[in-house]
């Protein structure tokens, strides 16, 4: 794995200010960054009057890494408090900063949300919990968390996922690997652009995991898309036993190359990291969760771009396990 620096667009003072005042403003206003109607419809008209520098390092990704880290914002650590046991207890802890990555993914897209995760907020808390420490999902601290697509068993997935750092004083690193960047046979893509498995619902979505009114829909790990290849991919959750030895083959050499190019991204407090989600897997490395307050902590937001042209058109036609995405913005 390399550690190979990320691209970055820094923030000036100018454009942090900005933000901050906007989020402060907002918190000022509704009291929480808690989903509401209201709320969204201001987030939208706040983040339509930002000036033409901050909006400009809220362009599309443009490099073949498929990342770039928004570095400049800054966290006040005694003003955000100890970091929650979980998600479920975190409440409105950091709001300011919820309400300051949901301007920014608004910016860039449309954010969603799960009806079934979260209470449905905008912006996710990421933070180790107990008893969740060897699952595949984001609660968790003492297992590699396997490189992924973020959603990948929904035709609705984002396009951008947001990582925004709170707190991280033992330098986790998230992981992240580029398609664009792996070298594969000709034959080893054909196989894999083929929908031979299914790529079924991760333990964050238990009700999805019950969904039984019809049968998971095989997908192709790998698509060609008008600007280069993209990928769909989740290995903890694709029945690969299911598939031949010509299929699993492919995969495994997909998953090695995956982790050949793969870079560690080792975020600060203030600083977020975007990934184009049909780009880049990512994941984590193992760590030792205290539960003293002080653990890692980061802010998730999941961001659809409107027209964007990425994946297979039969995905129009999947069920989702029966998941439905919420639209901050709605059109």
């Amino acid at each position: 794995m390399s550690t190979a620096a990320a691209p970055v667009r820094t923030l000036d003072a100018h454009m942090v200010g900005e933000l901050r005042q906007a989020a402060e403003k907002l918190l000022a206003e509704f009291g929480t960054s808690a989903t509401s109607p209201q709320l969204l419809v201001r987030v939208r008209e706040v983040a339509s009057g930002f000036s033409r520098p901050l909006r400009d390092e809220c362009r599309p990704v443009d490099t073949a890494d498929g990342l770039f880290v928004i570095r400049g914002l800054g966290v006040d650590d005694e003003e955000v408090g100890p970091t929650p046991s979980s998600w479920a207890t975190a409440g409105d802890s950091g709001a300011v900063y919820d309400l300051a990555l949901l301007l920014l993914a608004t910016v860039m897209g449309n954010p969603i949300a799960w009806d079934g995760q979260q209470d449905g907020r905008f912006v996710h808390n990421i933070v180790p919990s107990p008893g969740h420490e060897a699952e595949q999902t984001g609660a968790s601290s003492s297992v590699l968390l396997s490189p992924h697509t973020e959603d990948a068993f929904h035709p609705g997935r984002a396009h951008l996922l947001m990582l925004g750092c709170v707190r991280n004083p033992d330098n986790i690193a998230t992981t992240a690997a580029g398609i664009r960047k792996t070298r594969l046979t000709d034959a080893d893509t054909e196989v894999l652009k083929k929908p031979v498995v299914p790529i079924l619902p991760d333990d964050a979505y238990e009700a999805a995991q019950g969904y039984t009114d019809e049968a998971a829909p095989a997908v192709p790990a790998l698509y060609a898309a008008e600007d280069g290849m993209t990928l769909r991919f989740d290995p903890a959750y694709t029945p690969l036993d299911d598939a031949d030895e010509t299929y699993r083959s492919a995969y495994g050499r997909l998953s090695d190359e995956l982790a050949r190019v793969s870079v560690a991204v080792s975020l600060s407090p203030g600083e977020i990291l975007v990934v184009d989600n049909d780009m880049v897997v990512h994941g984590r490395v193992p760590f030792q969760a205290r539960y003293d307050g002080t653990d890692r902590w980061l802010k998730r937001a999941s961001v659809r771009v409107p027209g964007r042209r990425t994946r297979p058109a039969a995905e129009s036609t999947e069920h989702g396990y029966g998941q439905a995405a919420l639209e901050a913005h709605a059109s």
